[in-house]
């Protein structure tokens, strides 16, 4: 437990440190101005004290970023429109369904590709190509085509959550499935093994280590397509609305605050993932 927390406790309080005297050095010209037209004097510890409580910096204090969560979690209703844990939930919504969409459509299309040749030679560039578009610039042609169609709300943006998850479980899912080697393979054709017992007795065990790393990834660029998907809708809910609300409205500790559930938000999502993958993996004999 000491060689995890350790070295964790330690790299959180650098960046800390670097965060406090960043804050400083960003927001200190707005203070020296304010002191010129005031004709005041400004020593270090007022300086220090004035670059880590203005109100609109450039660079917001850690407990400025801090005191915004707590406000806006536990001093807030969960239903209230100002509360993280609404916006959280918004986007949560929109990441989940994505996320399943796209790992279900990256696994039917690694099978297909795996056993599949000339799905193998025409699908595989058309999904590495897919992920040379900018999301920024796909993302608003999908909600103005869906929206055509008469289709709104959480489905546009799930579908852009789809389109970044899919890709990481199609590669890791085809690297998978492919790792059994040729001996593996031929024992099971002395066993008189069909491809459907192949799969299901030897490929797909095979590939669940490829496939929990992927849903990791996958799951992270699912909440990264959800953010993105709420931006051009001019959506009034969402961790994505936060931070345009912070944009317009020069609110830096908004946009941090809700960057930083975001984070959390992601990283409880993956680390539910990796618990998942060590039950799985340890019944199957793996870990």
């Amino acid at each position: 437990m000491r060689r995890s927390v350790v070295p964790v406790l330690s790299v959180v309080g650098f960046l800390l440190v670097m965060w406090y005297a960043a804050a400083v050095w960003l927001n200190a010209p707005w203070a020296y101005d304010k002191a010129t037209r005031s004709g005041e004097v400004l020593t270090t510890s007022t300086l220090v004290a004035d670059t880590w409580s203005q109100e609109k910096p450039k660079l917001p204090a850690p407990h400025q970023v801090g005191k915004e969560i707590w406000k806006t979690t536990v001093e807030k209703k969960i239903t209230s429109k100002r509360s993280l844990i609404y916006h959280s939930w918004v986007t949560l919504s929109a990441t989940l369904l994505g996320f399943v969409m796209g790992t279900g459509l990256g696994i039917l299309l690694a099978v297909g590709i795996v056993y599949n040749r000339t799905m193998d030679m025409s699908v595989m560039p058309w999904v590495i190509a897919s992920q040379t578009i900018p999301i920024l610039a796909i993302a608003p042609m999908i909600i103005v085509v869906l929206n055509a169609v008469g289709i709104s709300g959480l489905l546009p943006k799930a579908m852009i959550s789809m389109y970044l998850s899919f890709f990481p479980v199609v590669v890791g899912m085809v690297k998978g499935l492919r790792s059994p080697d040729q001996m593996q393979l031929d024992q099971m054709r002395t066993w008189f093994a069909s491809k459907s017992q192949t799969f299901w007795k030897l490929r797909l065990p095979a590939s669940m280590p490829y496939l929990f790393t992927s849903l990791k990834i996958g799951m992270a660029a699912s909440l990264v397509g959800a953010i993105v998907g709420e931006l051009p809708t001019g959506a009034v809910a969402g961790l994505g609305a936060r931070l345009l609300a912070g944009s317009y409205y020069g609110q830096t500790i908004q946009i941090w605050s809700a960057l930083l559930m975001a984070a959390a938000l992601a990283a409880s999502l993956v680390g539910i993932i990796g618990i998942i993958q060590r039950v799985t993996l340890k019944r199957m004999g793996m870990a």
